[in-house]
């Protein structure tokens, strides 16, 4: 006798990457933006630059976000501008998300 598949619970499929807190909403605010300012991020997300600076790094090195350095005016800025990697993962996460929501809201705990 076989056994059913057994399809992988929604969790196994969450990107560590992705799924982090601040990357999170890094990704989302990118997402949102096209094109954010460093400044405003740290704003928003409730950071320091130099925490700022390692989530971007992390995402930048998995080719999910992309940083560009350049000057308004006389000030030096940082803009981030998700990738089309960055865009996919980020829909993957949120489709995983809403696996385990639909889970959680099915099973009740009636």
């Amino acid at each position: 006798m076989t056994s059913p598949v057994e399809t992988p619970h929604p969790v196994t499929g969450l990107d560590d990457v992705v799924h982090q807190r601040v990357r999170l909403g890094i990704l989302t605010i990118a997402h949102e933006a096209r094109r954010v300012e460093f400044g405003f991020l740290r704003t928003q997300l409730e950071l320091t630059a130099g925490n700022l600076s390692q989530h971007l790094s992390v995402l930048e090195a998995a080719g999910l976000v992309e940083v560009e350095k350049g000057y308004a005016g006389k000030r030096g800025r940082t803009w981030i501008t998700l990738t089309a990697a960055g865009d996919a993962a980020l829909a993957e996460e949120i489709a995983r998300l809403k696996q385990l929501i639909a889970r959680v809201e099915t099973t009740g705990g009636e």
